[in-house]
């Protein structure tokens, strides 16, 4: 009995090595999160029936940033690992050939997508086992840029903009009035990393310093712009005093350029009547001596 009990496990094991069964896949997380710089473990395990000197395994990656161009990430191939160029020194296999595990090291905002694990094992029939899973790398927001763009004087309109390069989840955006009084202002969204403020007929009552502030549960950020509204009625008496005072100054340089043509005119006639007393007693004196 024994011996056709151990005859009867023998063929069923046979059978199903003839029959085979496809390589099941399993991925324990289906989205996973790290914060950038730290390393990601991305699980994948697999059940297969065969011996595992012809396994394959391949890891591929669709990035966020180019949905349409997926990569190659690592691959196992019967003992040999091969890492993709541009992950070189920052991706491994964690306890190959027992599991297809991988860890990710120094994680960028540029690792962040939709990562397979596809396994083979001939003489597996069926088609590869494959496993789905999404990487997010977590990041603060970085320092935002501030600008303003417009006229600055009265009845004029300006915008405010604020924009951010990253930050993962996406930031909170908010500009806020601080003074005189702290007032927040309703924030046109271009996009999901940029926010603009568009204020039309400005007054003087709307000079004073505006905050953007950039926020996510890992950080906030702010950057400010200083506005000073000017009056156009006080830049036209400014104008008008201008030229009063221009106008004043060349009547002065007038009056004491007609003072000195005087003194000089004044010194030329006062000789002009000396040289000419001078010269009648002249005469008289020759005069009087010729008839003496």
């Amino acid at each position: 009995m024994e011996g056709l009990g151990l005859c009867v496990i023998t063929l069923l094991i046979s059978s199903a090595f003839q029959n085979g069964h496809p390589v099941r896949v399993t991925v324990r997380e289906t989205s996973v999160q790290v914060l950038r710089g730290d390393s990601v473990l991305l699980p994948c395990s697999f059940v297969t029936m065969a011996t595992l000197s012809r396994l394959n395994i391949i890891w591929t990656v669709t990035p966020l940033s180019e949905p349409s161009s997926p990569s190659q990430v690592i691959v196992y191939d019967r003992g040999q690992v091969i890492e993709s160029p541009s992950l070189i020194g920052r991706v491994s296999f964690r306890s190959v050939p027992l599991s297809a595990d991988i860890v990710l090291n120094s994680t960028r905002l540029s690792d962040a997508g939709t990562y397979r694990c596809v396994v083979n094992n001939p003489p597996e029939p069926g088609v590869p086992g494959i496993g789905e899973l999404s990487l997010t790398i977590l990041a603060p927001p970085s320092s935002p840029l501030c600008l303003w763009d417009g006229r600055a004087d009265e009845g004029g309109s300006i915008s405010l903009s604020c924009s951010v390069e990253e930050g993962v989840p996406v930031p909170e955006l908010r500009w806020d009035k601080l003074e005189p009084d702290q007032i927040s202002l309703p924030v046109n969204k271009e996009g999901s990393l940029k926010g603009t403020v568009r204020i039309l007929n400005i007054s003087a009552q709307n000079s004073g310093l505006y905050r953007c502030t950039v926020s996510n549960p890992l950080g906030t950020e702010a950057c400010s712009v200083a506005l000073s509204v000017y009056s156009t009625s006080h830049g036209a008496a400014g104008i008008l005093q201008a030229v009063s005072l221009t106008l004043c100054m060349a009547l002065v340089l007038l009056a004491l350029l007609a003072l000195v043509l005087w003194f000089h005119r004044s010194g030329h006639d006062r000789k002009w009547r000396e040289e000419g007393e001078e010269e009648e007693c002249y005469n008289e004196i020759r005069g009087n001596t010729l008839s003496q």
